[in-house]
């Protein structure tokens, strides 16, 4: 589909979840601005709230949280393909016919799972090899160096952790990661 039209989709779902998130922005060749894009991809941070299971569990923990039931609902109005929305991703058919790649992500890795989903697929596996070549690691979600997690607040951070320039989305090229090396 053309730009303007994804563009237009990808709103529409932003507006619809953002009630329920902290964060979420859009994600992938929409973000990049491609004038051909495939599917929508979001990134966000759902709200979560305290559940009470008994009497005796409200004493007993105040941290028992769950992704927002109004999130779950709205995600799972949408024909799911794969995955839950109270885990990391789940794609989703949506009615305008074509897919919404949903990532979910937490504050302390935002920028590193926004960073990956902005794409393309060749800068981010050149992203990917700074890391390793700077002993860091992709772990379940996390950037870590010697088995401990790296919170990576915002996109940039994980530029400024590796030693790279930012570079905006719209100018990251996709083509083989050697040609950055």
């Amino acid at each position: 589909m053309q730009l303007a039209q994804a563009e237009k989709i990808a709103r529409k779902y932003v507006d619809l979840l953002s009630p329920y998130c902290e964060r979420i922005e859009v994600a992938g060749s929409v973000r990049r601005k491609k004038t051909e894009v495939k599917d929508i991809e979001i990134v966000c941070i759902p709200k979560r709230v305290g559940v009470i299971v008994s009497a005796e569990d409200m004493f007993a923990s105040a941290d028992k949280e769950e992704v927002h039931p109004e999130f779950v609902n709205e995600v799972n109005k949408l024909q799911k393909v794969k995955g839950e929305p109270t885990g990391k991703y789940t794609q989703r058919i949506l009615p305008e016919g074509t897919n919404l790649d949903l990532f979910i992500a937490a504050k302390e890795n935002w920028g590193y799972i926004l960073a990956i989903r902005i794409g393309p697929d060749g800068y981010s596996k050149y992203i990917a090899s700074k890391w390793v070549e700077r002993g860091y690691r992709g772990v379940d979600g996390m950037l870590t160096k010697n088995g401990k997690p790296i919170p990576v607040f915002e996109e940039k951070d994980l530029f400024l952790i590796l030693g790279l320039e930012y570079v905006e989305p719209e100018y990251r090229l996709n083509i083989q990661q050697e040609r950055f090396m």
